[in-house]
């Protein structure tokens, strides 16, 4: 009869814990598909789909916000280390989350200044490496979800090959851009959108190292390449 509060207690954390890994992976299935929609847009062109992408980054505010409120709630219960790992997690991964949402909804709103000047053939430059931002983010959640180290590591380890197509692309704009003066103005907005996929590929790093710093604690991170050769190659 004495361990039924314990036990109690103990039950209310652990749903409050299941609560905030739901809130966080639904956050990464909007960010997911904002990603989507806003390589979408940029293709077709849309100025309507533009808006709803703009006005659906309210969405992801909104769960940070409560996410960060949760989290709270679960530091004031006096946590173990094991708890504070997920809370610092938790906390980490909803801002990093938040960040992606913006870069969607950027690409949403360049996508419309875009849509006001002629065409440009290297806007499908952008579909291969948003995929590839988007599968990094579908595995790093998957790794949260899982508790998957292994996985976490996978996705820090591919975050070399967004970042080599960064590259390539950062520099086909860039020629493109000298070749011809008129195509500086579109030209730019790609580049922006890119390095913007670019970083999502970095805050999808993010997620997975505090995924393996959720299940290894301490245990340091082996070395990883990094291909992103914008700030070294010259043309910038």
């Amino acid at each position: 009869m004495n361990t039924q509060p314990h036990d109690h207690i103990v039950k209310s954390h652990d749903e409050e814990q299941r609560s905030v890994t739901a809130e966080i992976l639904r956050m990464g299935g909007i960010a997911v598909a904002q990603l989507e929609a806003a390589l979408d847009v940029v293709e077709r062109r849309d100025d309507r789909a533009a808006e709803r992408v703009i006005a659906n980054d309210e969405a992801i505010d909104t769960l940070e916000a409560k996410i960060g409120h949760d989290v709270m709630q679960l530091a004031l219960r006096g946590p173990m280390a094991r708890d504070l790992r997920v809370i610092l997690a938790a906390l980490r991964i909803a801002g990093d989350l938040e960040r992606i949402g913006d870069y969607a909804a950027n690409a949403a709103k360049r996508s419309k200044v875009l849509n006001t000047l002629p065409p440009v053939p290297h806007v499908t430059g952008l579909r291969p490496l948003g995929q590839l931002a988007v599968c990094q983010l579908r595995d790093a959640l998957a790794a949260y979800r899982d508790n998957d180290a292994d996985l976490a590591l996978k996705v820090r380890e591919s975050d070399a090959e967004l970042d080599a197509t960064y590259t390539a692309l950062f520099r086909e704009l860039l020629t493109y851009m000298m070749e011809d003066p008129r195509h500086i103005t579109p030209c730019t907005h790609l580049l922006f959108m890119a390095k913007n996929l670019e970083r999502t590929g970095d805050h999808a790093t993010n997620i997975a190292e505090n995924v393996w710093f959720l299940v290894k604690g301490e245990e340091p991170l082996p070395p990883r390449d990094k291909r992103d050769e914008t700030s070294t190659s010259g043309a910038a």
